[in-house]
Protein backbone atom coordinates (compact mmCIF):
# COMPACT_ATOMS: atom_id res chain seq x y z
CA UNK A 1 0.00 0.00 0.00
CA UNK A 2 0.99 3.73 -0.63
CA UNK A 3 2.61 4.88 2.32
CA UNK A 4 2.07 8.42 4.22
CA UNK A 5 5.18 9.78 2.60
CA UNK A 6 2.43 9.50 -0.69
CA UNK A 7 0.81 12.78 1.73
CA UNK A 8 3.65 14.54 1.56
CA UNK A 9 4.55 14.50 -1.78
CA UNK A 10 0.83 15.21 -2.60
CA UNK A 11 1.40 19.07 -1.55
CA UNK A 12 4.84 19.85 -2.53
CA UNK A 13 5.39 21.93 -5.04
CA UNK A 14 8.26 21.45 -7.19
CA UNK A 15 9.33 22.57 -10.77
CA UNK A 16 10.04 19.82 -13.14
CA UNK A 17 13.54 19.08 -14.02
CA UNK A 18 14.46 17.33 -16.88
CA UNK A 19 16.87 14.54 -16.51
CA UNK A 20 19.34 13.49 -19.68
CA UNK A 21 19.92 9.91 -21.25
CA UNK A 22 16.48 8.84 -22.01
CA UNK A 23 16.57 5.85 -24.13
CA UNK A 24 14.53 6.21 -27.56
CA UNK A 25 14.47 4.53 -30.55
CA UNK A 26 15.10 6.69 -33.72
CA UNK A 27 12.39 8.38 -35.24
CA UNK A 28 11.72 7.83 -39.28
CA UNK A 29 12.88 10.96 -41.00
CA UNK A 30 9.16 11.02 -43.33
CA UNK A 31 6.67 13.40 -41.55
CA UNK A 32 4.18 11.64 -39.92
CA UNK A 33 0.69 12.49 -38.01
CA UNK A 34 -0.07 10.06 -34.52
CA UNK A 35 -3.71 10.36 -33.24
CA UNK A 36 -3.58 10.37 -29.44
CA UNK A 37 -6.90 9.87 -28.43
CA UNK A 38 -7.21 11.11 -24.33
CA UNK A 39 -10.15 9.98 -22.77
CA UNK A 40 -9.49 11.68 -19.16
CA UNK A 41 -10.24 14.93 -17.20
CA UNK A 42 -9.11 18.12 -18.39
CA UNK A 43 -5.60 18.09 -16.18
CA UNK A 44 -4.90 14.91 -18.40
CA UNK A 45 -5.52 16.99 -21.60
CA UNK A 46 -3.58 20.12 -20.02
CA UNK A 47 -0.61 17.56 -19.33
CA UNK A 48 -0.63 16.37 -23.05
CA UNK A 49 -0.85 19.49 -24.87
CA UNK A 50 1.44 21.96 -22.30
CA UNK A 51 4.20 19.10 -21.79
CA UNK A 52 4.36 16.21 -23.37
CA UNK A 53 3.71 17.03 -26.68
CA UNK A 54 5.55 19.77 -27.37
CA UNK A 55 8.64 18.02 -26.07
CA UNK A 56 7.66 14.95 -27.83
CA UNK A 57 7.42 17.20 -31.39
CA UNK A 58 10.44 19.14 -30.95
CA UNK A 59 12.46 15.89 -30.18
CA UNK A 60 10.88 14.59 -33.17
CA UNK A 61 10.27 16.93 -35.80
CA UNK A 62 9.24 14.67 -38.58
CA UNK A 63 5.96 14.25 -36.29
CA UNK A 64 2.74 16.00 -35.66
CA UNK A 65 0.29 14.57 -32.51
CA UNK A 66 -3.38 15.37 -33.33
CA UNK A 67 -5.54 15.32 -30.11
CA UNK A 68 -8.97 14.20 -29.95
CA UNK A 69 -10.34 14.89 -26.13
CA UNK A 70 -13.18 12.83 -24.72
CA UNK A 71 -13.94 14.26 -21.31
CA UNK A 72 -13.69 11.32 -18.77
CA UNK A 73 -14.58 8.71 -21.11
CA UNK A 74 -17.79 9.68 -22.15
CA UNK A 75 -17.96 7.89 -25.71
CA UNK A 76 -15.84 4.85 -24.78
CA UNK A 77 -18.90 2.85 -25.86
CA UNK A 78 -18.39 4.47 -29.16
CA UNK A 79 -14.80 4.70 -29.56
CA UNK A 80 -14.79 1.03 -28.79
CA UNK A 81 -17.66 0.01 -31.43
CA UNK A 82 -15.76 2.37 -33.60
CA UNK A 83 -12.56 0.16 -33.25
CA UNK A 84 -14.00 -2.91 -33.53
CA UNK A 85 -15.63 -2.45 -36.53
CA UNK A 86 -12.41 -0.84 -38.10
CA UNK A 87 -10.64 -4.17 -36.93
CA UNK A 88 -13.70 -6.05 -38.68
CA UNK A 89 -13.41 -4.35 -41.76
CA UNK A 90 -10.29 -4.03 -42.04
CA UNK A 91 -9.96 -0.26 -42.00
CA UNK A 92 -7.98 2.36 -39.77
CA UNK A 93 -9.52 3.20 -37.17
CA UNK A 94 -8.01 6.72 -36.51
CA UNK A 95 -6.54 6.52 -33.16
CA UNK A 96 -3.12 5.52 -33.26
CA UNK A 97 -2.60 5.65 -29.05
CA UNK A 98 -5.22 5.98 -26.48
CA UNK A 99 -4.94 7.19 -22.88
CA UNK A 100 -7.53 6.31 -20.68
CA UNK A 101 -9.92 3.20 -19.43
CA UNK A 102 -10.83 2.35 -22.88
CA UNK A 103 -7.61 0.57 -23.13
CA UNK A 104 -8.06 -2.38 -20.63
CA UNK A 105 -11.68 -2.70 -22.33
CA UNK A 106 -9.65 -2.82 -25.80
CA UNK A 107 -6.64 -5.13 -23.76
CA UNK A 108 -9.61 -7.40 -22.73
CA UNK A 109 -10.65 -8.09 -26.36
CA UNK A 110 -7.16 -8.55 -27.90
CA UNK A 111 -6.96 -5.36 -29.63
CA UNK A 112 -3.69 -4.20 -28.55
CA UNK A 113 -0.52 -4.22 -29.88
CA UNK A 114 1.84 -5.54 -27.30
CA UNK A 115 5.32 -3.56 -27.23
CA UNK A 116 8.14 -4.95 -25.81
CA UNK A 117 11.43 -3.54 -24.31
CA UNK A 118 13.22 -4.32 -28.05
CA UNK A 119 10.93 -2.00 -29.54
CA UNK A 120 10.30 0.41 -26.48
CA UNK A 121 13.76 1.06 -24.93
CA UNK A 122 12.39 2.83 -21.80
CA UNK A 123 9.83 0.09 -20.55
CA UNK A 124 12.66 -2.11 -19.28
CA UNK A 125 12.82 0.66 -16.35
CA UNK A 126 9.24 0.24 -15.65
CA UNK A 127 8.10 -2.75 -13.01
CA UNK A 128 7.42 -6.52 -14.65
CA UNK A 129 4.64 -6.23 -12.79
CA UNK A 130 2.98 -3.45 -14.11
CA UNK A 131 3.35 -4.66 -17.46
CA UNK A 132 2.13 -8.04 -16.71
CA UNK A 133 -0.66 -6.65 -15.45
CA UNK A 134 -1.25 -4.17 -18.13
CA UNK A 135 -2.01 -7.01 -20.66
CA UNK A 136 -1.00 -4.84 -23.82
CA UNK A 137 -1.44 -1.33 -21.96
CA UNK A 138 1.15 0.84 -21.10
CA UNK A 139 1.86 2.25 -17.91
CA UNK A 140 2.90 5.56 -17.87
CA UNK A 141 1.93 7.58 -14.21
CA UNK A 142 -0.08 7.15 -11.55
CA UNK A 143 -2.19 8.57 -9.16
CA UNK A 144 -4.77 7.84 -6.02
CA UNK A 145 -8.19 8.55 -4.62
CA UNK A 146 -7.26 10.55 -1.14
CA UNK A 147 -10.14 12.04 1.48
CA UNK A 148 -9.64 15.60 1.92
CA UNK A 149 -10.64 17.44 4.78
CA UNK A 150 -10.83 21.08 6.18
CA UNK A 151 -8.75 20.69 9.28
CA UNK A 152 -10.13 23.54 11.20
CA UNK A 153 -12.96 21.80 11.22
CA UNK A 154 -12.45 17.79 11.47
CA UNK A 155 -11.05 17.50 14.60
CA UNK A 156 -10.98 13.43 14.25
CA UNK A 157 -10.39 12.14 10.91
CA UNK A 158 -12.00 9.29 9.48
CA UNK A 159 -9.56 6.28 9.15
CA UNK A 160 -11.53 4.03 7.58
CA UNK A 161 -15.00 3.67 5.21
CA UNK A 162 -17.19 3.27 8.11
CA UNK A 163 -15.40 5.91 10.08
CA UNK A 164 -15.83 8.33 6.55
CA UNK A 165 -19.64 7.23 6.69
CA UNK A 166 -20.32 7.84 10.24
CA UNK A 167 -18.87 11.36 10.15
CA UNK A 168 -21.22 12.40 7.75
CA UNK A 169 -24.42 11.53 9.28
CA UNK A 170 -23.03 13.43 12.31
CA UNK A 171 -22.32 16.36 9.79
CA UNK A 172 -25.14 16.80 7.56
CA UNK A 173 -23.95 18.84 4.03
CA UNK A 174 -20.95 18.95 4.77
CA UNK A 175 -19.53 16.00 2.88
CA UNK A 176 -19.69 15.39 -1.04
CA UNK A 177 -18.71 13.24 -4.35
CA UNK A 178 -18.94 14.00 -7.73
CA UNK A 179 -21.43 12.02 -9.91
CA UNK A 180 -19.48 8.52 -10.97
CA UNK A 181 -19.62 9.58 -14.40
CA UNK A 182 -18.17 12.56 -14.06
CA UNK A 183 -15.06 11.79 -13.08
CA UNK A 184 -12.82 9.23 -11.12
CA UNK A 185 -13.27 10.86 -7.50
CA UNK A 186 -16.56 10.55 -6.79
CA UNK A 187 -16.79 7.33 -8.80
CA UNK A 188 -13.96 5.42 -6.77
CA UNK A 189 -16.25 6.77 -3.26
CA UNK A 190 -19.03 4.50 -5.36
CA UNK A 191 -17.07 1.59 -5.92
CA UNK A 192 -15.60 1.51 -2.14
CA UNK A 193 -19.25 1.87 -0.49
CA UNK A 194 -20.56 -1.11 -2.55
CA UNK A 195 -16.92 -2.72 -2.14
CA UNK A 196 -17.36 -2.66 1.43
CA UNK A 197 -19.98 -5.89 0.73
CA UNK A 198 -17.58 -8.47 -1.25
CA UNK A 199 -14.74 -10.13 -0.24
CA UNK A 200 -11.14 -9.78 -1.61
CA UNK A 201 -11.59 -12.35 -3.88
CA UNK A 202 -14.84 -10.85 -5.50
CA UNK A 203 -13.49 -7.70 -5.48
CA UNK A 204 -10.34 -8.80 -7.60
CA UNK A 205 -12.51 -10.52 -9.70
CA UNK A 206 -14.35 -6.92 -10.47
CA UNK A 207 -11.17 -5.78 -11.76
CA UNK A 208 -9.94 -8.15 -13.82
CA UNK A 209 -13.22 -8.60 -16.25
CA UNK A 210 -17.31 -8.09 -16.12
CA UNK A 211 -18.83 -10.32 -14.16
CA UNK A 212 -23.06 -9.71 -13.59
CA UNK A 213 -23.01 -12.16 -10.79
CA UNK A 214 -20.57 -10.18 -7.97
CA UNK A 215 -22.71 -6.99 -9.34
CA UNK A 216 -25.54 -8.15 -7.84
CA UNK A 217 -24.24 -7.89 -4.72
CA UNK A 218 -24.27 -3.86 -5.08
CA UNK A 219 -27.68 -3.36 -3.78
CA UNK A 220 -27.10 -2.91 -0.34
CA UNK A 221 -24.22 -0.44 -1.18
CA UNK A 222 -26.14 1.44 -3.79
CA UNK A 223 -28.79 1.10 -0.58
CA UNK A 224 -25.85 2.55 1.47
CA UNK A 225 -25.46 5.89 -0.62
CA UNK A 226 -28.98 6.22 -1.51
CA UNK A 227 -29.35 6.84 2.27
CA UNK A 228 -26.67 9.59 1.97
CA UNK A 229 -28.36 11.30 -0.13
CA UNK A 230 -30.24 13.37 3.04
CA UNK A 231 -26.58 13.96 4.77
CA UNK A 232 -24.68 15.11 1.46
CA UNK A 233 -23.88 18.82 0.33
CA UNK A 234 -27.70 19.80 -1.07
CA UNK A 235 -29.08 17.41 1.50
CA UNK A 236 -31.28 16.57 -1.57
CA UNK A 237 -29.90 14.18 -3.80
CA UNK A 238 -27.87 16.13 -6.03
CA UNK A 239 -23.67 16.05 -6.47
CA UNK A 240 -21.30 17.57 -8.37
CA UNK A 241 -20.70 17.21 -11.73
CA UNK A 242 -17.37 16.14 -12.03
CA UNK A 243 -13.75 16.35 -10.21
CA UNK A 244 -12.70 19.88 -10.34
CA UNK A 245 -16.58 20.74 -8.84
CA UNK A 246 -16.01 18.63 -5.82
CA UNK A 247 -12.41 20.53 -5.10
CA UNK A 248 -14.08 23.96 -5.83
CA UNK A 249 -16.49 22.75 -3.07
CA UNK A 250 -14.26 22.19 -0.68
CA UNK A 251 -11.23 25.59 -1.43
CA UNK A 252 -14.58 27.86 -0.95
CA UNK A 253 -15.23 25.94 2.40
CA UNK A 254 -18.71 24.95 1.19
CA UNK A 255 -18.37 21.28 2.38
CA UNK A 256 -15.64 20.01 4.67
CA UNK A 257 -14.75 16.72 3.42
CA UNK A 258 -14.39 14.74 -0.09
CA UNK A 259 -12.69 12.54 -2.08
CA UNK A 260 -10.61 13.99 -4.39
CA UNK A 261 -7.62 12.73 -6.80
CA UNK A 262 -3.90 13.05 -5.61
CA UNK A 263 -2.35 14.64 -8.58
CA UNK A 264 -5.47 17.38 -8.91
CA UNK A 265 -4.85 18.16 -4.85
CA UNK A 266 -1.53 18.18 -5.24
CA UNK A 267 -1.82 20.93 -8.77
CA UNK A 268 -4.48 22.72 -6.83
CA UNK A 269 -1.83 23.41 -3.83
CA UNK A 270 0.59 23.95 -5.95
CA UNK A 271 -1.26 26.67 -7.83
CA UNK A 272 -2.57 28.47 -4.76
CA UNK A 273 -6.12 27.43 -5.49
CA UNK A 274 -6.71 25.50 -2.51
CA UNK A 275 -6.31 26.89 1.71
CA UNK A 276 -3.64 25.11 3.59
CA UNK A 277 -6.38 24.11 5.91
CA UNK A 278 -7.62 21.43 3.49
CA UNK A 279 -5.31 18.43 4.12
CA UNK A 280 -5.97 14.87 2.41
CA UNK A 281 -5.33 11.55 4.36
CA UNK A 282 -5.94 7.38 3.24
CA UNK A 283 -8.47 5.75 4.45
CA UNK A 284 -8.70 1.40 4.98
CA UNK A 285 -11.11 -1.15 5.35
CA UNK A 286 -11.14 -0.26 2.15
CA UNK A 287 -9.21 1.96 0.77
CA UNK A 288 -10.13 4.51 -1.97
CA UNK A 289 -9.20 2.90 -5.64
CA UNK A 290 -6.03 4.14 -7.44
CA UNK A 291 -2.94 2.52 -9.85
CA UNK A 292 -1.53 3.22 -13.10
CA UNK A 293 -3.23 5.37 -16.13
CA UNK A 294 -3.26 3.43 -18.87
CA UNK A 295 -1.96 3.93 -22.56
CA UNK A 296 -2.83 1.70 -25.02
CA UNK A 297 -1.98 1.24 -28.84
CA UNK A 298 -4.79 -0.46 -30.77
CA UNK A 299 -3.76 -3.30 -33.32
CA UNK A 300 -5.56 -2.18 -35.98
CA UNK A 301 -4.12 1.49 -35.87
CA UNK A 302 -2.51 2.90 -39.22
CA UNK A 303 0.34 4.31 -37.38
CA UNK A 304 1.73 1.93 -34.30
CA UNK A 305 5.06 3.55 -35.05
CA UNK A 306 3.87 6.88 -34.06
CA UNK A 307 2.32 5.15 -31.03
CA UNK A 308 4.90 3.21 -29.77
CA UNK A 309 7.35 6.29 -30.52
CA UNK A 310 5.20 8.61 -28.62
CA UNK A 311 4.53 5.67 -25.81
CA UNK A 312 8.00 5.40 -25.49
CA UNK A 313 9.50 9.15 -25.13
CA UNK A 314 6.51 9.25 -21.89
CA UNK A 315 8.32 6.67 -20.31
CA UNK A 316 11.88 8.49 -20.65
CA UNK A 317 13.31 9.67 -17.56
CA UNK A 318 12.80 13.70 -18.88
CA UNK A 319 8.96 13.11 -19.27
CA UNK A 320 8.27 11.08 -16.04
CA UNK A 321 10.31 14.24 -13.96
CA UNK A 322 7.81 16.49 -15.83
CA UNK A 323 5.15 14.35 -14.99
CA UNK A 324 6.25 13.93 -11.10
CA UNK A 325 7.61 17.61 -10.51
CA UNK A 326 5.20 19.42 -13.44
CA UNK A 327 2.04 20.99 -12.26
CA UNK A 328 0.18 17.22 -12.44
CA UNK A 329 2.19 16.34 -9.11
CA UNK A 330 1.68 13.02 -10.74
CA UNK A 331 3.63 9.60 -9.61
CA UNK A 332 5.80 7.92 -11.92
CA UNK A 333 6.34 4.38 -12.98
CA UNK A 334 9.56 4.09 -14.21
CA UNK A 335 12.76 3.00 -11.68
CA UNK A 336 13.23 6.17 -9.40
CA UNK A 337 16.94 5.41 -9.56
CA UNK A 338 16.21 6.49 -13.29
CA UNK A 339 14.97 10.13 -12.09
CA UNK A 340 15.70 13.34 -10.34
CA UNK A 341 16.47 12.01 -6.79
CA UNK A 342 15.05 15.58 -5.16
CA UNK A 343 11.68 14.25 -6.60
CA UNK A 344 11.78 11.01 -6.24
CA UNK A 345 12.25 10.91 -2.21
CA UNK A 346 8.50 12.25 -1.86
CA UNK A 347 7.54 9.18 -3.43
CA UNK A 348 9.97 6.40 -2.61
CA UNK A 349 7.77 4.90 -0.07
CA UNK A 350 4.64 4.85 -3.07
CA UNK A 351 3.84 1.02 -4.14
CA UNK A 352 2.24 1.67 -7.45
CA UNK A 353 1.59 -2.05 -8.11
CA UNK A 354 -0.47 -2.27 -4.32
CA UNK A 355 -3.00 0.38 -5.50
CA UNK A 356 -6.11 -1.17 -5.01
CA UNK A 357 -7.54 -1.12 -8.27
CA UNK A 358 -11.00 -0.11 -9.64
CA UNK A 359 -13.23 -2.10 -11.69
CA UNK A 360 -12.35 -3.48 -15.19
CA UNK A 361 -14.36 -0.84 -17.73
CA UNK A 362 -17.46 -3.05 -17.92
CA UNK A 363 -18.40 -3.04 -14.45
CA UNK A 364 -17.33 0.51 -13.77
CA UNK A 365 -19.46 1.25 -16.90
CA UNK A 366 -22.53 -0.70 -14.96
CA UNK A 367 -21.82 0.72 -11.69
CA UNK A 368 -21.83 4.34 -13.21
CA UNK A 369 -25.40 3.36 -14.63
CA UNK A 370 -26.84 1.32 -11.71
CA UNK A 371 -25.66 4.73 -9.64
CA UNK A 372 -27.83 6.64 -11.40
CA UNK A 373 -30.53 4.94 -11.61
CA UNK A 374 -30.96 3.88 -7.68
CA UNK A 375 -29.26 7.17 -6.02
CA UNK A 376 -29.39 10.87 -7.38
CA UNK A 377 -32.75 12.27 -6.56
CA UNK A 378 -34.17 9.32 -4.23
Amino acid sequence: MFKSKLMKSAVVAVMATFAIGSSVPSAPAASKTIELLISADTNIQTLWNTVLIPAFEKEYPGYKVNVTFDRNGLRDAQTFAKIVAAKETRRDPGVDLIDGGIAGRLAQAGLLYRPSPSLMPNLKDVSKVLVKQGNGQIPYRASTVLLAYNSKNVTKVPKTLAEVLTWIKANPGKFSYNVPSGGGSGYSFVQTVVDMNLDADERLAMSLAGNKDIQTKWAKGLETLRDLNKYTYGKNGTYPANNAATLNLLSTGEIDMGTVWSDQFASAKAAGTMPANIKVTAIKSPSLTGGPAWLGIPINGSNRTGGRLLANFVLSPAMQNAIMGGALKGIPVVNLAKLDPALAEGVKDVDVTDMRAPYFPANSDDLKSAWSLAVPGK
